[in-house]
């Protein structure tokens, strides 16, 4: 199971969240990884247990193709492939096997 968390301040100083994610570590052992957003105020941290996509591609939180959005996600989405296809098809990328 992953460990997230997440920072607002507004201030727009966001935090070193390397602290915070030493005490996720044995939530997700295999991968970890933080956003800071300095400019909307916020951060987001992830520890990552990898089971279904074990490539660097899986590295969380992940931004959208354009850049324009962020997530830090745990859990599956158990008809993921037909989703994935169906994207693709519609043109879309992805960085996630």
């Amino acid at each position: 199971m992953c460990g997230i968390l997440g920072v607002s301040v507004a201030s727009g100083a966001v935090p070193d969240l390397s602290s915070a994610l030493a005490l996720l570590a044995h939530r997700g052992p295999d991968d970890s990884g933080a956003v800071e957003l300095a400019d909307v105020g916020c951060a987001l941290g992830h520890t990552r247990l990898s089971i279904i996509d074990l490539s660097p591609g899986g590295h969380q939180p992940m931004f959208s193709a354009d850049g324009r959005y962020v997530i830090s996600f745990n859990g599956e989405i158990y008809n993921y492939r037909e989703l994935r296809e169906q994207l693709v098809a519609e043109g879309d990328d992805f960085a996630s096997a």
